[in-house]
């Protein structure tokens, strides 16, 4: 069973890159353990920024990097990212065509225990209904991977949501088809359902 969750690898992705690539910018509101970028902001602390547990100001300060040239990278957890801050993703992000990548954490009912104000239920819906704004629910440490190597090279806003465990894998690191904003078949079938006789 794989112990590496899809946040840490993405955290690895950013990490490696951004060895030359000094664009790249991780913000967090205050969620920098729970995402998985404490290795990040501390090998890369002048391309690290703390906005604390502020999601408008994370998503806002997100877009003006990104109208400077970066890259920014936000993550904070998918229940406050999607709500908090909506406006801001759909504004500053989505109607003005900004290179964010906001990264919804711990996804779906992943904080367990913490109750329903930590859960999100409701982001992929929210956040497809954002014109311009895409998202991605990357399947596994490999497809997450391809996913962010994507959108370094990609301008355009994204919402990525990831939960908190690792998962199984699906792909392995040597045959990952990826293809940006297509779906990838696993495997075909033959089954099918007449639906004439419903």
């Amino acid at each position: 069973m794989n112990k590496i969750p899809n946040r840490q690898a993405i955290c690895e992705v950013l990490m490696e890159r951004a060895k030359e690539d000094k664009d790249i910018v991780v913000l967090c509101s205050d969620s920098r353990g729970s995402a998985s970028m404490t290795p990040f902001a501390e090998r890369f602390p002048e391309q690290f920024v703390e906005v604390g547990i502020a999601e408008q100001n994370l998503v806002s300060i997100s877009a003006g990097l990104a109208k400077c040239k970066k890259k920014p990278f936000a993550a904070s957890p998918a229940c406050f990212l999607s709500t908090r801050s909506y406006d801001q993703a759909k504004v500053d992000c989505a109607y003005s065509n900004t290179n964010v990548t906001l990264i919804g954490i711990s996804g779906g009912i992943s904080y367990g225990a913490l109750g329903m104000s930590h859960h999100s239920a409701q982001d992929i819906a929210a956040m497809s209904a954002i014109p311009n704004m895409r998202v991605y629910l990357p399947s596994d440490r490999f497809q997450t991977a391809k996913l962010i190597e994507a959108l370094l090279q990609d301008e355009k806003p994204s919402y990525i949501r990831v939960g908190r465990n690792a998962v199984e894998d699906i792909y392995t690191e040597d045959n990952c088809p990826f293809e940006m904003d297509r779906a990838t078949v696993v495997c075909e079938g033959s089954d099918k359902e007449n639906l004439s006789q419903m």
